[in-house]
């Protein structure tokens, strides 16, 4: 039996937009965990509690959902004219990995604040009063996010009376501006990476279906609800306790995976659970949200309900937002048909716990679709600071292995 002490490492658990996560600053991790590669990946999914064969995150600080079970490192900018550089791991709740392949839209509105209070923003560049811009460099991705944080009294200012569907209580906005989100980096390419803005796409084991498939904010594959045998008024437990529609929509993932160039292989697929996602849409549909609330098609442009994880989202992932914004500003989408057609820079969608607002500036050039930003804003607060614990032994263990090597 173990008689090490557990690790102690300073860290802070955040609220940002539908999701929550554990934020570390880079200097503060172990030293055999500064680095990136397989010493720091376990220590991050033993922070979280995973493997969890149960499904609950029992011995750790996940929330046993796609939604709660994240981590956050952030660190001194790397690339000029940027704050900070902000890398963002998604952990399975029953695998022993993390996902490092996207970003976190939701988690991208508590960097800023995250930033400010932990003194990684220069401080001549904090205002006293009103608004804090924070240039974030998203590592995973290579891109530039603005977040523009509301600032009081010295301090980030956390309460406010902006109301975020998929969150109980209000908190003060954070407008972010994901700039030029298209063009996912090695693992990406054009925002349309096929050339097509919908296409027949083969789906092994369940025949055809038409799907646009889009590289912008994460890559993305959209299909329509109706092809599923969907309505896309659906709440998580119509779609989460539905195996064979789960089934389904993962091969449709794995496929659209392969067409984008993501991997060559539909096998791959669960190795890279994170990206892409896929969501399916329909035209504006009078429905109750989760949380009790009715939604009237007349106050919505379309409905869209996304993937994370395996599971229906109870909202909307952040990057899966942008993606649907710029869909949406592309004619011919399907995400732009669900919404009525015709040309757009913003739409209302309904998602399981509500709406939400967002935009995006595309343009087509010499036959070729480009977005410039999409922008929308969150709400973001700290849960807790201090530090987690973590057992000691088999990381100190790992730890002398890989310096002996």
């Amino acid at each position: 039996m173990s008689s090490l002490p557990q690790l102690r490492i300073p860290a802070t658990y955040m609220r940002g937009g539908t999701s929550k996560g554990v934020f570390f600053r880079l200097q503060d991790l172990p030293d055999f965990a500064q680095a990136r590669g397989p010493a720091r990946d376990a220590l991050l999914v033993r922070v979280i509690g995973s493997p969890d064969p149960y499904g609950k995150h029992t011995d750790g600080m996940g929330g046993a959902t796609s939604s709660t079970s994240k981590v956050v490192i952030i660190s001194k900018a790397s690339v000029p004219d940027h704050d900070v550089d902000y890398l963002y791991g998604q952990v399975p709740i029953e695998g022993d990995f993390i996902d490092w392949s996207g970003n976190c839209g939701n988690l991208s509105s508590a960097v800023g604040p995250f930033a400010i209070a932990n003194g990684l923003v220069d401080p001549s560049r904090v205002p006293r009063e009103g608004t804090c811009t924070v240039r974030i460099w998203q590592a995973n991705i290579g891109k530039t996010i603005i977040a523009h944080v509301p600032m009081r009294d010295g301090q980030v200012q956390e309460t406010g009376d902006f109301e975020l569907d998929g969150v109980a209580f209000p908190a003060a906005e954070i407008q972010l501006e994901f700039l030029d989100p298209a063009d996912e980096g090695e693992d990406g390419g054009a925002m349309f990476p096929t050339g097509h803005v919908a296409e027949t796409l083969e789906v092994p084991g369940f025949g055809t279906v038409e799907a646009t498939l889009i590289n912008a904010g994460v890559p993305m594959v959209f299909v329509e609800a109706a092809a599923l045998g969907c309505d896309g008024t659906e709440l998580q437990p119509a779609i989460n306790e539905n195996p064979a529609l789960l089934a389904r929509l993962e091969a449709i993932r794995a496929a659209g995976a392969v067409r984008m160039g993501l991997i060559d292989d539909v096998a791959k697929a669960a190795g890279r659970p994170l990206t892409p996602k896929v969501a399916f849409v329909a035209p504006p549909a009078d429905y109750v949200a989760s949380s009790g609330k009715p939604v009237r098609a007349a106050d919505i442009d379309l409905l869209a309900r996304a993937i994370s994880m395996g599971k229906l989202h109870h909202a909307m992932m952040g990057t899966a937002a942008v993606a649907l914004a710029t869909a949406a500003a592309v004619r011919g989408t399907l995400v732009n048909r669900a919404a009525g057609g015709g040309e757009r820079e913003a739409v209302r969608f309904g998602h399981p716990s509500g709406t939400l607002r967002v935009g995006a500036q595309a343009r087509e050039v010499e036959g070729k679709w480009t977005v410039t930003r999409a922008i929308m804003s969150r709400s973001a607060r700290v849960l807790m600071e201090g530090a987690v614990r973590v057992p000691a032994e088999p990381f100190m263990i790992a730890a002398a292995g890989l310096r002996d090597s």
